[in-house]
């Protein structure tokens, strides 16, 4: 790890929202919400780069999957890269967050990246645990039967706890949502950006330490919350994984509204 952050890289990382859906404020607050009213969903996954180096955050999800769920699919999440230049063979890299059907779908779509992923999330998402359906509900199994097959591919690297990909690149466990969800921390020229994918759904769930309901352990994603922002250089530093307002507070990329620059700071 660099001495220094003069020293790190610096990455550019933008959100790109590739899917929507209307919700209920009750939906996504454990215990519900007394003031309800609609706070819909946006999807996304998140492009990491520098020079010689293309790094994706979760890979969304298909066509199939948005037409099974009742999803509002905007557009392929791979093909969407294109938009900033990157062809799927130019992934270098995937963190997978956790193995939910929004965050690990279109394996298929990249040819040759590595695929990263935390050891409980692979234990979880292929044991007894998935006996039981509220457990599995947010799983495709034809996701995680993908992901095995690049584990017999040799293409999946596992991770227990903290890591780090590269000097500037740091995997943050977090658990909570799921057995084995994972943060990504980021060196940016702003500083030090956490992507905290579903440790925290909205702004809301971890401003107001108020957790999402689709959780496994509600201790270690309240505690999660402290992580994000202690890894975040401040709290205008930490990016949740599924708020609208991510796209309203980031500067979007020229002449594409659903890419936000997340190495940019956010307005106000």
């Amino acid at each position: 790890m660099a001495a220094s952050g003069e020293t790190l890289p610096r990455f550019e990382v933008y959100a790109l929202r590739y899917a929507h859906m209307p919700r209920r404020r009750s939906d996504n607050f454990l215990g519900g919400d007394p003031h309800d009213g609609p706070m819909p969903m946006d999807f996304f996954v998140w492009l990491v780069r520098r020079p010689g180096r293309v790094v994706l955050v979760d890979t969304g999800f298909n066509a199939e999957t948005a037409r099974a769920r009742r999803r509002d699919l905007l557009r392929c999440p791979i093909g969407f890269l294109a938009a900033l230049g990157v062809a799927p063979a130019d992934v270098d890299d995937v963190v997978l967050t956790h193995l939910h059907y929004d965050h690990a779908g279109n394996l298929d779509k990249l040819p040759r990246a590595r695929l990263h992923v935390q050891d409980d999330e692979m234990q979880y998402a292929t044991g007894r645990c998935m006996c039981h359906e509220p457990l599995r509900h947010a799983y495709a199994v034809q996701d995680v039967v993908t992901l095995v097959r690049r584990v017999y591919e040799d293409r999946v690297v596992f991770h227990d706890g903290d890591g780090e990909l590269e000097p500037g690149l740091q995997l943050l466990k977090i658990g909570g949502h799921t057995k084995g969800l994972q943060a990504l921390r980021v060196h940016t020229r702003r500083g030090w950006v956490v992507l905290a994918s579903d440790a925290s759904h909205y702004y809301e769930n971890m401003d107001d330490g108020r957790p999402f309901p689709i959780v496994y352990n509600t201790a270690d994603m309240l505690a999660g919350y402290g992580r994000l922002r202690a890894a975040a250089d401040s709290p205008g530093h930490i990016v949740p994984g599924h708020d609208p307002e991510v796209l309203r507070r980031y500067p979007a990329l020229a002449a594409e509204a659903d890419i936000a620059c997340l190495h940019e700071p956010p307005a106000g």
